[in-house]
């Protein structure tokens, strides 16, 4: 088989990391890609956006089956263009993706059909927004409609912070359209998790579960980011718990959108905050989480591919996965100034030293090349990614390989895994 791969981040590099491996595969394209990718894909310079680009390339060089991997590209209707090409593609319609694409859809479809959230209010009108907040409880909650690169969600302990975040969203329009509406809901106490499940719309399979680290400081202070960091299984998630999920959460959703006329093929990420009435949902997304794809597909043991492939071909029902028995952590190491303005094309030194260590895996997000070498691209530049045979195993591997690698004004998380220690006691 020939797979293309749509993006140029981290997931896209376990994406690649994990599907290389499979028996069925000959050749890996991936667009654009990353100096990460480039070692085990050819990378191909098409924008994840470009639709008709990557429709084109696909057709060229026939390929057998495309995985997208940023929602930029799902929102934008790529498995539509595809899929009435006759190109098997793996993701949701442009119509399912709005699961992700709008907040307010998203919890609009909850309250509809009795899935477990936080109270809410939707606003196209900044007036109307602010006067609401004089009757509201803090801390609350606000989160811009659209995609904002998980930038969009505001905690606001104070009725100054909420009218500021409130004017920055629909005013300044920091978010440019993205910001058009807002949601103000009330703020949850708990355990953030993340649980992903891939689906052919009719079968849902449950991949393990993930905890995703969103601030950009320890001890979860600071703006959130696109994700500083995971592991991967979380101890909080019995079997128990993992089973209301899927009936109380995932099922519904599934459920919902065949109902309002928007079928749903592919992952569907639940971010969920775990508190003492149960498990609310946070968002929906519509694709392979980041970083949590990293840890999750260092301990899959199955081939990833025929899960892939039977999503698309709507016989789910077939495949079962497997895990291996271990701990997998993700350390995302940032530019110095992320999630705001930081600077690119610095020098990253150390790659070579974690090569071949079967432990450890360095998967590029924001890199590029300059003269020969590597260098930073972008605000997240690598996800440090390593499993153990238990939680602290697993920390002392991450960070030790993370002493190793270093580029001007790195910063990084050092308390990724810590929530776990906690949640065992």
């Amino acid at each position: 088989m020939k797979i293309l791969i749509v993006g140029s981040g981290g997931r896209e590099h376990a994406l690649a990391w994990k599907i290389v491996k499979s028996p069925m595969v000959k050749k890996i394209f991936c667009a654009p890609g990353n100096p990460g990718i480039a070692e085990v894909a050819e990378c191909v310079d098409i924008e994840a956006e470009n639709v008709e680009g990557l429709y084109n390339f696909a057709l060229k060089q026939k390929i057998d089956l495309t995985v997208v991997g940023p929602e930029d590209a799902l929102t934008a209707g790529i498995v539509d263009r595809f899929r009435d090409g006759q190109l098997r593609i793996f993701g949701p319609s442009k119509r399912a993706s709005i699961i992700e694409g709008s907040k307010v859809f998203a919890k609009t479809l909850m309250r509809k059909y009795g899935i477990p959230t936080a109270d809410f209010k939707t606003f196209d009108d900044l007036k109307q927004a602010k006067k609401h907040l004089s009757s509201c409880e803090f801390p609350l909650v606000i989160k811009a409609d659209g995609l904002a690169k998980g930038k969009g969600v505001f905690v606001c302990k104070t009725l100054e912070d909420a009218n500021k975040h409130i004017d920055d969203i629909m005013n300044e329009k920091i978010f440019g359209q993205a910001g058009d509406k807002i949601v103000v809901e009330e703020f949850l106490s708990g355990e953030e998790v993340s649980i992903l499940a891939v689906t052919d719309g009719k079968t849902i399979v449950p991949l393990s579960s993930a905890q995703d680290h969103k601030a950009v400081y320890d001890g979860d202070k600071g703006p959130n980011t696109g994700g500083m960091g995971a592991y991967s299984p979380v101890p909080l998630i019995t079997d128990e718990l993992q089973y209301y999920i899927e009936e109380n959460i995932l099922v519904p959703i599934v459920h919902a959108m065949k109902k309002e006329n928007r079928p749903y093929k592919g992952v569907i990420y639940a971010g969920l905050m775990i508190t003492s009435a149960g498990p609310k949902v946070l968002e929906f997304n519509a694709r392979f989480g980041d970083p949590e794809t990293q840890v999750l597909l260092m301990r899959m043991k199955s081939d990833l591919v025929p899960l892939l492939l039977s999503t698309v071909n709507d016989n789910l029902e077939d495949v079962d996965i497997e895990w291996h028995d271990c701990i997998s952590i993700c350390v995302v190491m940032t530019s110095k100034g992320y999630p705001d303005k930081y600077e690119k094309g610095l020098p990253i030194s150390g790659l070579e030293t974690l090569k071949g260590i079967d432990n450890v895996q360095v998967f590029h997000a924001g890199t590029s090349t300059k003269n020969g070498k590597v260098v930073t691209s972008g605000g997240r530049v690598l996800g440090v990614t390593t499993v153990g045979k238990d939680l602290r195993d697993a920390q002392k591997n991450v960070y030790e390989a993370i002493q190793k690698l270093s580029f001007d004004g790195v910063h990084y998380r050092r308390d990724i895994g810590s929530k776990a220690v906690y949640q065992k006691k």
